[in-house]
Order: structure tokens, then C-alpha cells, then sequence
């Protein structure tokens, strides 16, 4: 189930995990790692930037590429 009040450059973990291609344990252990950081949300349902997901896809795109 996906937040109704989500505001406007957030997304939800489910989100989150199909911009990545990766599942919501996925999300979760970037999050445990340090390698993406929720930016609020509550403990079950949290949100993360935009941006953040979006930079964090992008470095691991151009590692790929290297």
C-alpha cells in the first residue's frame, strides 16, 4: 500500500525499489549499509529523496560501466 500523503520529490520504499529493480529488502539494506538514507516517513512506511535515489542509481550505473 503506497502513502497517500507523500510529498511532492519523495518516494515510497515500494518506489524506491522498482526505480532500482531491486526488491524492498534490497531497500532496506542500502539503508543498513549507509549507501541511501531515509529522509522521513515513519519507521514502516519511510520515504526517501528523489534526489537520493536518483544519484545513488546513477554511481552505481557508471560502476557498472567502469
Amino acid at each position: 500500500m503506497e502513502s497517500q500523503i507523500l510529498r511532492p520529490g519523495y518516494l515510497t520504499a515500494h518506489q524506491t525499489a522498482r526505480t532500482l529493480g531491486i526488491t524492498l529488502d534490497g531497500v532496506r539494506q542500502l539503508v543498513h549499509r549507509g549507501k541511501l538514507t531515509r529522509a522521513g516517513g515513519s519507521p514502516r512506511q519511510p520515504w526517501y529523496a528523489v534526489d537520493d535515489v536518483t544519484a545513488y542509481a546513477a554511481n552505481r550505473d557508471a560502476v557498472k560501466v567502469a
